[in-house]
């Protein structure tokens, strides 16, 4: 449930993301390549923008491709249960250093479109929370070295 290379998403997440990979990996990579072949044709590269314009989007194209795959791979799939506990996949309310926060403990890919923050079971703050209940109270080492205290007021599973 810890482990670094797993994304937690809900089923609506993992079908958005293969979606996106289908696309991408499909009809938008042969529109590229036929820009990049149009570009070629109109002669002299080293001046022809348009060409390295496409070259660049199909470099960047192929990154997202190899992202999406490696998470749809390591990608578990579900959603937590309502036990006040803890876990990736939670919208969790805290008084992170005295302030209330509420945020989704799990991956950007996994909100969507929501407007809510967004931690990594792996940083900081997520790894400090991880297994806890509302009520509990716990603490982080923040990146400057201060100690931050932070106390778990809701945990409830996320409903995309």
């Amino acid at each position: 449930m810890t482990d670094a290379s797993v994304t937690w998403l809900t089923q609506e997440a993992h079908d958005r993301l293969k979606a996106e990979l289908e696309h991408l990996s499909g009809p938008y990579r042969t529109e590229i390549a036929e820009r990049i072949a149009a570009a070629r044709d109109e002669g002299d590269l080293k001046e022809n923008g348009g060409y390295h314009a496409a070259r660049e989007e199909q470099a960047k194209n192929e990154a997202r491709i190899r992202e999406l795959t490696e998470k749809l791979r390591n990608a578990e799939i579900g959603t937590p249960s309502d036990s006040g506990t803890v876990e990736p996949g939670m919208v969790v309310t805290a008084l992170v250093a005295g302030d209330e926060m509420a945020f989704l403990l799990g991956s950007r890919e996994m909100a969507g479109t929501t407007d809510l923050d967004v931690f990594s079971p792996t940083s900081p703050l997520g790894a400090a929370i991880l297994g806890k209940t509302i009520g509990e109270t716990t603490s982080y080492t923040a990146p400057n070295g201060r100690e931050i205290s932070v106390e778990i007021t809701d945990a409830k599973p996320f409903q995309g």
